[in-house]
């Protein structure tokens, strides 16, 4: 089964202001995901830097919906062992901050599609030396032609 993991960015997307079109877009398209997640198309991971950051979310009503959400139908990640860890020093080494590089390296491990609305962190993945697929909610749904 394929396993996707997506990352806080993405994740937080329903609770950004809808109004804008692109916003609304990677909304629909991360519900999408998790929908397929939900029909069992997918399996969905996450890490214990997803509950870092979640649990940093100053609003408790989204934080407290993110924590059920991926309790509910993703399937927690092990912490880092030597190789995690090594993986996301070498990618804060190549560029990647902290917490990318530690989302990176689990998605790695889990051999998951990596799905973040970071522009600027899906075009560093894109010229590094990763071996997963990384990009969009959007971009994810035309390549798995989810609708």
């Amino acid at each position: 089964m394929k396993t996707v993991y997506l990352d806080v960015c993405a994740l937080c997307r329903p609770y950004d202001d809808q109004t804008y079109t692109r916003i609304h877009l990677e909304t629909t398209a991360v519900r999408l995901i998790l929908r397929a997640v939900e029909n069992g198309a997918y399996k969905m991971v996450y890490s214990p830097v997803h509950e870092k950051e979640i649990s940093a979310t100053s609003d408790d009503v989204e934080r407290e919906d993110l924590l059920f959400l991926i309790d509910k139908i993703a399937t927690r990640m092990e912490q880092a062992i030597t190789h995690t860890r090594k993986r996301a020093e070498n990618l804060v080494s190549a560029g990647f901050g902290v917490a990318d590089a530690a989302h990176l390296a689990y998605a790695e491990r889990a051999q998951a599609f990596f799905i973040s609305c970071d522009d600027k962190l899906i075009k560093k993945c894109t010229k590094s030396d990763l071996k997963i697929w990384a990009g969009s909610p959007i971009m994810f749904c035309e390549k798995e032609d989810i609708k």
